[in-house]
């Protein structure tokens, strides 16, 4: 069985060639995914910018031809040389899977398959496929947590010779983790916004990062706690408009439920009182939302924090299933939320 889990990435994208012909990089952090393939399609040594060398397929290419990814991966390179099929949003369709079950085992030649594809649960088709062959690596892309958060922080703006203060720190790891290529990209504007300046305060990632990257967000989140309808619909009209997921929201509510659901154990099992609990476990909070989350603290039971973080990843479940409908899945489940705060 061929795979890696999330975290040893970064070994294995260092090391030197690979024995895998086909590798599947899948997950639901869409951006993570891209940024891996292309690594590993780095590290497999074609020349990507050779479109004689490189195929680049949709899943919906074999759709009505399952039989032509295996007749071009079994292909030989007009110019010689290793060749790359680079496969995108790939599934658990019948026809993919059928010739996967073609090719997998088979003597590949000079040919890589590469694979991108969203999440998949354990067992799904595809990834039983590439993980019981001995010729194929599985890639798990999960969202950043907060660990990855910090260290994609310290690359990006280390990189560009910034320091970051604690309050800036705090705000970005509120606001990125959700889709790795857009952390990315705002941690780059963030930079360019900073060059010459040599530290990254709290105003910089909010002037940098816009009023709906970094306030919008904030706001909706806190107005959910709050219990503040109308602001919550104000902060989400700014979200849309902008175009900015909102997928940011609920994970930002999700977050704060978790660090709700250590709190309020120690009120519940241990005794404390709330002020001493958000004294003990509520460092990393930002001293602007601390009088929320301590109002929070005194009203949301255990029972009631952990059926609501249950019901908020359901409803970031449902955003990915159906994305075109994300904006309403959201809208509603942090409504809820607020209406039960209040």
């Amino acid at each position: 069985m061929a795979q890696i889990k999330s975290h040893e990435f970064s070994a294995f994208i260092r090391r030197e060639g690979t024995p895998y012909r086909i590798v599947l990089v899948y997950g639901p952090d869409r951006g993570l995914v891209s940024e891996r393939a292309a690594q590993v399609a780095v590290k497999t040594g074609v020349d990507l910018k050779d479109d004689f060398a490189v195929l680049r397929l949709e899943t919906s290419d074999l759709s009505s031809d399952p039989g032509r990814l295996a007749d071009e991966f079994g292909a030989i390179s007009l110019f010689g040389g290793d060749r790359l099929v680079w496969l995108r949003n790939a599934g658990n369709e019948r026809g993919l899977i059928m010739a996967l079950t073609a090719i997998v085992d088979s003597d590949t030649g000079s040919s890589h398959l590469l694979i991108e594809a969203g999440d998949l649960k354990k067992g799904s088709g595809l990834r039983k496929i590439i993980e019981n062959s001995r010729a194929s690596l599985a890639i798990p892309c999960y969202s950043d947590d907060a660990r990855g958060v910090q260290a994609l922080i310290d690359e990006e703006l280390g990189n560009a010779g910034l320091a970051v203060q604690n309050d800036a720190r705090q705000r970005l790891s509120q606001l990125l983790g959700g889709d790795r290529l857009a952390s990315r990209n705002e941690l780059r504007k963030l930079a360019l916004y900073c060059h010459g300046t040599g530290t990254v305060t709290d105003d910089d990632v909010v002037e940098a990062m816009g009023d709906v990257a970094a306030l919008s967000v904030d706001d909706a989140v806190d107005a959910v706690f709050s219990g503040n309808a109308a602001g919550l619909e104000a902060a989400l009209e700014r979200i849309l408009a902008s175009k900015t997921s909102v997928f940011l929201v609920l994970r930002g509510c999700i977050v704060v439920f978790e660090q709700l659901d250590a709190m309020r154990s120690l009120v519940e099992n241990h005794k404390r009182q709330p002020a001493q609990a958000l004294a003990e476990k509520g460092r990393g909070i930002h001293f602007k939302r601390k009088p929320i989350i301590e109002r929070a603290l005194r009203h949301w039971r255990l029972e009631a924090i952990n059926g609501e973080m249950r019901r908020l990843n359901e409803a970031v479940l449902e955003t990915r299933r159906r994305p075109h409908l994300e904006a309403a899945i959201a809208r509603q489940a942090l409504l809820r939320t607020c209406l039960l705060s209040r």
